[in-house]
């Protein structure tokens, strides 16, 4: 199976606050709660935000299924990806890397195929070379242990959406080291998402309901 090219433009992460959203860029939704405008409005985007989103991910199929839903965002919206994600763990074993890793390429073809997904052959085959890689690092203490050593000893207390990085200099190093491992569609800012997702950092704007909940970093 051959390594996919790396250099892919990175996703552009809409940090805008919107028409309905306060100063703050943040919205009191009918329960009380305040969220950011992405979460606010599509009923899917804020049972994600209120539930999963910034928590801990810390097993490896977990982490594995993020990394490869992050690249497949790339040049898209995560809602999109978020509607699609039940049909991504069907057509992907459920994101067990022993099982992706020996997809072939009538399985390429099947998910070529398969409406339900992203049908982008260059992240079918980045997702299938990263679950290789995902094996590969159980010798060097695994992904988990990997990505997580590049927690920054502090996070971003942002007020308002302009004020939410896209990069870190952490993202930049976990970008670097994960191609080193043969990893593919892992530049700065899809790690940074990856980051924000997973709770190594806590960019929840402060003010927003869920800012400082993920057990993580102090609000």
């Amino acid at each position: 199976m051959s390594t996919p090219d790396p250099a892919t433009p990175e996703p552009t992460r809409d940090r805008s606050a919107g028409p309905a959203a306060d100063g703050t860029g943040l919205v009191r939704g009918e329960d009380g709660l305040a969220r950011p405008v992405w979460a606010s409005t599509d009923a899917l985007l804020r049972e994600y935000y209120d539930t999963e989103w910034g928590m801990p991910v810390r097993d490896e199929q977990g982490l594995f299924e993020r990394i490869s839903l992050e690249a497949f965002q790339a040049g898209l919206s995560w809602a999109t990806i978020l509607r699609k994600r039940p049909a991504f763990r069907t057509a992907f074993a459920g994101f067990d890397p022993e099982a992706v890793a020996r997809f072939d390429e009538p399985d390429v073809g099947r998910l070529l195929g398969d409406a339900g997904i992203v049908r982008n052959r260059a992240k079918i085959l980045a997702t299938i070379t990263n679950a290789n890689a995902t094996l590969r690092l159980r010798e060097k203490g695994g992904l988990v242990d990997l990505v997580w050593s590049f927690q920054p000893a502090d996070t971003p207390r942002p007020r308002t959406p302009a004020e939410v990085p896209t990069a870190s200099a952490e993202s930049i190093a976990l970008s670097k080291a994960l191609r080193k491992e043969g990893f593919a569609f892992v530049g700065p800012t899809t790690m940074f998402a990856l980051m924000e997702a997973i709770g190594i950092v806590d960019t929840h704007l402060l003010g927003a309901h869920r800012r400082g909940t993920s057990g993580v970093w102090p609000a």
